[in-house]
């Protein structure tokens, strides 16, 4: 049996409970799951697949945010886990997760009963073009977010925010949003379309403190 570990970082706040007696290992994740926190957050999953004897278990409920760089290291560490024949599962989890991994179509992969244990070709098959797909995605949706983040001074989180609503309300894939709107911002600017879209998802957002409003395009 092991005792919990906590690893503190700036953002970042993980926890490892001791396996219980069904041989599940427990990580609770709190804070923000970016581009800085992958290191502790790969150290942190590796462990618990290691302690782990059925499998590893996610509590999401308290992070607060999430990007790819978040999204490809849940991914390869449930690959490491199924390939040593543990199951890798998320149990609860908040909304930035939950837009995230609803908007690139992998939530299904972390939910328990939608997908068991499967050790075929076929399987494994589909998890490297997953976790290939978010690595080349991942540019784009950075990109398109640092668009966001200029034209209408928004924070980071905001700004991914607008992208997964916008995804949402438009029914298209989050890759394929990011591409069009760096497409059309390299052209020239933003379309009136998309700042009204965005427009209409900041109204939607709390106000931050000392945020200014999207300027009206007069262009």
């Amino acid at each position: 049996m092991h005792a919990p570990t906590a690893v503190d970082e700036t953002v970042l706040d993980l926890t490892l409970d001791a396996p219980s007696p069904g041989g599940h290992v427990r990580v609770t994740i709190r804070g923000e799951l970016d581009l800085s926190a992958v290191p502790a957050l790969e150290r942190a999953l590796w462990k618990a697949v290691a302690r782990a004897t059925r499998g590893v278990e996610l509590d999401l409920s308290g992070t607060a945010f999430c990007d790819c760089a978040g999204l490809n290291v849940l991914l390869a560490a449930r690959r490491r886990a199924l390939e040593r024949g543990r199951t890798f599962t998320i149990r609860s989890a908040g909304p930035a997760v939950r837009h995230l991994l609803t908007a690139t179509g992998t939530w299904p992969l972390f939910t328990p009963g939608e997908h068991a244990l499967n050790h075929d070709e076929q399987e494994l098959r589909n998890e490297v073009v997953q976790l290939r797909r978010a690595m080349q995605t991942r540019p784009a949706i950075d990109q398109a977010r640092g668009i966001l983040m200029a034209t209408f001074a928004l924070s980071p989180e905001d700004a991914w925010d607008v992208l997964v609503r916008i995804s949402q309300n438009t029914n298209t894939k989050l890759h394929v949003l990011a591409g069009e709107l760096v497409g059309t911002a390299q052209d020239g600017g933003l379309p009136d379309g998309i700042r009204q879209q965005v427009t209409a998802v900041l109204a939607t957002l709390p106000a931050s403190p000392g945020a200014e409003q999207p300027a009206p395009d007069v262009g």
